[in-house]
């Protein structure tokens, strides 16, 4: 059952202003860096112009220059001869020292790295087999031996199933030689792709059946091209001309799946002035008919009429027509079947010489995502030629998103290190015991009112909430996950106490005892505003609890509502709600996330105890006091009567249900520790529960 419910808010929530009262204002720019390599008649670079010399047009606009450098780069043939005596044990420690693990921002218009030419060698272990990782290192280290010249600044990078930088630029061999040696050959080689995922293509492995992974697949390739969008990021405070060498053993695609995907990560690089240079790590390969020695026997008549060796050739070249892409369209070169994968590099590094960096401010303000066409001309030189990007994609306004734009921001939001934080949120995990090894584990999400902003301004009364969310165990393995969505329509009263109340989403997930950590992310559609919490929390198995009386989570409310007062709700599941701890004859009761009560209303707690009185008898009675204290300050403010249970309602889950409601009205304003004690007469067990509360007037 996933709804949302319009739920009493505590002043102090309530806040849209900065806390001195002052305005807030802010304002944005959008510098355009444009690298343009410039050559004459006889193609030799142009090294003598000025800023005053360049024009530049931006979809026929005339745009002012508003940064100008040039960097003037020797040719690689100048290379130093190789140097590389490798660093001894004493000064081990003082490479490990000197190595960067980011990438060195540079300020909007700085030029961090004068002269030089900037080079990333980008290692994707998750498309490589052992061999082809081996091969890569090689040409790696061979580059470094023979063909780096000073000007060369080279990065290292590497995917495995996460994104690392394992050098900044930097022009010393040795260090990175060092950083190459330090590669774990074989690593992620299990997520190398190398038969196809059809059931054409598949193979007879003596199993009885063969599982289709083409969802795994573009899951897989999405991650590969993520993570190469992430790395033009980190690169794109750089204004110099960049080129990353992506070493990779193919991507394959299984149709429009990832063209998305592919599509985001090619702009991000033109926007980020960088150039794939794939290099296929396979080499020239020269394949047997029905596959070598690891891949299966083929089924029927495929290995006869020639089907099967047809659709392994065009298995191969699919895995390098997303290479093609990822060169062709930023600007690089694509290096495939040759076995001196070295010559990729110095491909790379040919490829940039002297050229001139213009930046300008775009007058055009449209945060609508469109192409936006660059034209430059040498007004002095009409006849130069120029290499430069034809054009860039513009910022793109939340409201000009299509669904597909939205649905990837939810994604890349979820996966962020650094969490989203425009929209606040508060939560809180309990857990319901529903057999000996599986739990219900709800969730409430409260979102304040006065952060819908769209919703009520203009007379509107309508807007829809967004919900994403993992549940992760201490290993990081996915246990669990949440894609949702609620239309919320709020009229008459609703819509106007909008302010001073919560939005409070309910979810729950089924899950065994453990540790586990919960990331969610909640958007709000009328203007794109996100926000993030994570928490841990655990699952404890009670059935291993035998000291004291097996308890579940205390559930502090001061709601209970009808289910037919939501504001929204995404499904109604009558299983789910009869199953549901905290629905009962039609009413909800609504987790007090924040804990904030006033002195007009009833506080509500509810838990459930587990196995009373049993020690092993199922049909045995229960005999259950429990009673609920308040204290400040140390000193008892309020005990109730205590409650006695007899008997378990929940026969099935063998939980007795205990509630308590608790007139707040005669007690004082002020902090509290509230706790419940509960006590099995006849285990002769107990337990206690403790929480703070704050009472307002």
């Amino acid at each position: 059952m996933r709804v949302l419910w319009l739920c009493l808010i505590s002043a102090v929530l309530v806040s849209g202003q900065e806390p001195d009262g002052s305005a807030k204002f802010s304002v944005s720019t959008n510098l355009v860096i444009v690298n343009v390599g410039v050559r004459d008649n006889d193609g030799r670079p142009v090294a003598d112009l000025k800023a005053e010399d360049f024009e530049i047009l931006e979809d026929g606009e005339r745009q002012e220059v508003s940064v100008f450098e040039f960097q003037q780069l020797e040719p690689p043939a100048e290379a130093d001869p190789p140097t590389f005596a490798r660093r001894n044990e004493a000064t081990e420690p003082e490479a490990k020292a000197e190595r960067e693990r980011d990438i060195t921002p540079s300020a909007p218009g700085e030029v961090r790295y004068r002269d030089k030419r900037l080079l990333v060698l980008y290692f994707d272990f998750s498309s490589m087999p052992p061999a082809d990782q081996i091969r890569a290192q090689k040409a790696a280290d061979r580059f470094l031996d023979e063909q780096m010249s000073p000007a060369d600044l080279v990065a290292v990078m590497a995917f495995s199933s996460r994104l690392q930088v394992l050098q900044d630029f930097t022009d010393n061999r040795e260090l990175l030689r060092d950083v190459i040696a330090s590669f774990r050959v074989g690593e992620a080689s299990e997520l190398a792709a190398d038969a196809g995922t059809g059931e054409d293509t598949a193979v007879d492995d003596g199993a009885a059946f063969v599982a289709d992974d083409t969802e795994f697949n573009i899951f897989n390739t999405d991650q590969k091209l993520s993570a190469l969008q992430s790395a033009t990021k980190m690169l794109s405070s750089l204004p110099e001309k960049k080129a990353l060498v992506y070493f990779s053993s193919g991507v394959s695609r299984t149709g429009v799946e990832n063209n998305s995907q592919l599509r985001s990560t090619i702009n991000s690089a033109v926007r980020a002035n960088v150039s794939f240079y794939p290099i296929d790590t396979r080499g020239l390969v020269a394949e047997a008919p029905l596959g070598d020695a690891t891949a299966g026997s083929q089924r029927g008549t495929r290995a006869y009429s020639g089907q099967g060796q047809r659709q392994r050739r065009e298995q191969f070249n699919d895995s390098q027509d997303t290479l093609f892409t990822l060169a062709g369209d930023t600007g690089g070169k694509v290096f495939l079947n040759n076995n001196n994968l070295a010559l990729g590099i110095t491909q790379a590094q040919q490829e940039i010489s002297s050229y001139y960096i213009l930046g300008y401010y775009s007058t055009n303000e449209e945060a609508d995502g469109r192409f936006r066409r660059v034209k430059i001309r040498v007004k002095s030189m009409p006849k130069a030629k120029l290499d430069y990007r034809s054009g860039y994609f513009g910022s793109k306004d939340f409201r000009r998103f299509s669904q597909a734009d939205k649905e990837r921001q939810l994604e890349e939001a979820l996966l962020l290190g650094d969490p989203v934080t425009d929209l606040r949120l508060a939560l809180e995990v309990n857990y319901f015991r529903l057999g000996r090894d599986r739990y219900f584990v709800p969730v409430a999400v409260k979102i304040p009112g006065s952060e819908l902003e769209m919703a009520r301004k203009g007379g509107r009364e309508q807007t829809r909430l967004d919900f994403i969310g993992q549940v992760r165990d201490r290993r990081g393995m996915m246990m669990a996950n949440l894609r949702d969505h609620i239309e919320v329509k709020l009229q008459g009263e609703k819509s106007e106490e909008l302010l001073s109340r919560n939005l409070q989403y309910d979810t729950g997930f089924t899950l065994a005892p453990g540790e586990y950590t919960l990331k969610f992310l909640a958007r709000e559609n009328e203007t794109g505003k996100m926000g993030t919490f994570e928490t841990s929390f655990e699952v404890p198995d009670l059935g291993e609890e035998k000291s004291y009386t097996r308890v579940s989570s205390v559930v502090w409310s001061n709601q209970r509502e009808l289910l037919d007062d939501a504001v929204g709700t995404a499904e109604r599941n009558k299983k789910a709600l009869a199953d549901h701890p905290l629905v009962q004859e039609g009413r909800k009761l609504i987790p007090s996330i924040t804990r904030v009560f006033r002195k007009d209303q009833q506080m509500y707690v509810y838990f459930e105890v587990y196995d009373p009185g049993s020690e092993g008898r199922r049909s045995a009675a229960a005999s259950l006091s429990a009673g609920v204290a308040l204290y400040r300050d140390g000193v008892k403010m309020f005990e109730s009567e205590p409650l006695r249970v007899s008997e378990k309602s929940e026969e099935k889950r063998e939980a007795a249900p205990v509630e308590f409601q608790i007139p707040l009205k005669d007690l004082a304003p002020g902090d509290y520790i509230c706790q419940v004690s509960v006590i099995d007469e006849i285990d002769r067990k107990f337990a206690f529960r403790r929480a703070p509360i704050v009472l307002l007037p």
